[in-house]
This record gives structure tokens, sequence and C-alpha cells, in this order.
């Protein structure tokens, strides 16, 4: 599965080279597919382009449809320019989640809530693993599995019920600094590269696989800085979020 592509068209392809090694039965893109100040409508085309992908919405994608150009965040703001109608109806068509091989759950944040953590909490000395009753509470009904990005960090979490809760990490924005939640914090995963998980089933159940690719992340950072967001930049080439001289966060995702 993947997921928060953000508009980076050069790392997602990268990530089709990968899978085209691979050949999954299906691959499942749990949403915020071209928000960002990259290339927002050549994703579009290259993920209309894929066949029998299951697509689900992610907070930007919504606000992006919902939202008038005018009331959108900086990040949101600069896909919707690019974006044309056809790309404006594919995002409305698709379901805040979805249920594949019968008990495998999809969803962006939490099934209820695509602007929620799944499996972390957010406190004043940062973000950590949520404790498995917290999970449980915000996933709603045991399933054999549980598929959610958003916080564009690679988790797997096995819960006392059997249910794999399992985050692939965003194969475009590998850091950010979130400036609307209640807590403001950053995300990092140090290093630049795109992210994606496998996920299959043995005897024991369902298992997770991640995956880590390489792919031009200076000139996805080059783009990022044409279109004036040096915080992108600097995420899209290091993996760490940009901090001003003071040490304090320059704001990513205000927008999140």
């Amino acid at each position: 599965m993947v997921s928060d592509i953000h508009g980076n068209r050069l790392a997602l392809e990268a990530v089709l080279a990968d899978l085209r090694s691979l050949t999954p039965d299906l691959v499942a893109n749990l949403g915020d597919h071209l928000s960002g100040p990259l290339e927002a409508a050549a994703t579009a085309e290259l993920l209309l382009a894929q066949p029998g992908w299951v697509h689900i919405l992610g907070n930007h994608d919504r606000q992006l449809v919902e939202r008038e150009p005018g009331a959108l965040g900086l990040s949101d703001r600069a896909a919707e320019k690019q974006l044309n109608d056809v790309h404006k109806s594919w995002l409305r068509s698709l379901p805040r989640t979805a249920v594949v091989a019968k008990e495998v759950l999809l969803c962006h944040g939490a099934p209820r809530d695509d602007c929620a953590y799944l499996l972390e909490e957010v406190s004043p000395s940062g973000v950590g693993l949520a404790s498995r009753e917290k999970i449980r509470s915000r996933a709603g009904l045991a399933m054999g599995a549980i598929l959610c990005g958003h916080s564009h960090v690679p988790r797997c979490v096995r819960l006392s019920d059997g249910t794999l809760v399992l985050n692939p990490g965003s194969v475009g924005l590998q850091a950010y600094f979130d400036s609307e939640h209640a807590v403001p914090h950053v995300i990092e995963t140090g290093s630049p590269h795109a992210r994606y998980a496998l996920l299959d089933r043995n005897s024991r159940g369902w298992r997770a696989t991640f995956r880590v690719v390489e792919y031009a992340w200076d000139r996805a950072a080059q783009l990022a800085a044409q279109g004036n967001r040096p915080d992108w930049a600097h995420a899209l080439a290091t993996g760490y979020a940009l901090r001003g001289t003071l040490d304090c966060p320059v704001a990513l995702n205000a927008d999140r």
C-alpha cells in the first residue's frame, strides 16, 4: 500500500518501478495524493493511469474539493491551481474509507476522523507511539488489518485482538511541522527516501514488509524551492523539518 504522495511525481514513479518487480495483487492508496507545491496535475494523471488501484480520500484531498480556493492553505492552494475538472471529479468520487479482501480496512487518519492520528500520541514532549488501548479505541471494530496514513510515520502494531494496524509511511514527504494541531509538533523520518509497504498473509495471519526507495529527491527539492517553499525543499532533501534561526520549526503543513 501507498500513502501521502503529496504531488511528488518523482517519488511515485520510483515506487511504481519498485512495485513492478513485486507484482502485488492489489495496490491500496490511502490518501493525500496531490496537496503540495510539486506536480499535482502530473501526479493525478499518473494515478488515474493505474488500473485496479483502490484509492481513498485523505484530509487534503477532501479539502481540495470541499473548500473554496481562497480558504485553502498554502499546500492545498498550490495543488489546486494545477488541477483541472477531471482531477477534481476523480477526487470527489473517492470514498473516505474502504474494505478490501473482506477484512482489511483502509482509512487515511483514523477510521472516523481523517485528520486524527491512529497510531501516534502527541504531547508537549513530542510524538510517540500511542498505547494499544488508545489505538483500539480509535480503530473501532476489530478487523484482520487496518491500513492508515496521515502521520507519514511507518509503523506496524498488532493489537491484543489480533488486528494488525499498519501505516506504510509517506511516498512523497518525509518531514513536516504541524502548527494547526492542538499541540504543534514535528514529524521526521530522518531520510528523504520514498516509503511504502506490502501486506501479505501466511498461516499466522497478516504480515507487513516496509519498502524504502531511492528517487531523485534533489530534483523534488528544487521544484519546492522554485515554488517558494524552502520548508518543503529542506524536508524533501533531508527527511528533517526546517528549523529557523532560534530552532523554531517553520510551518511545513500548516494547513493539515
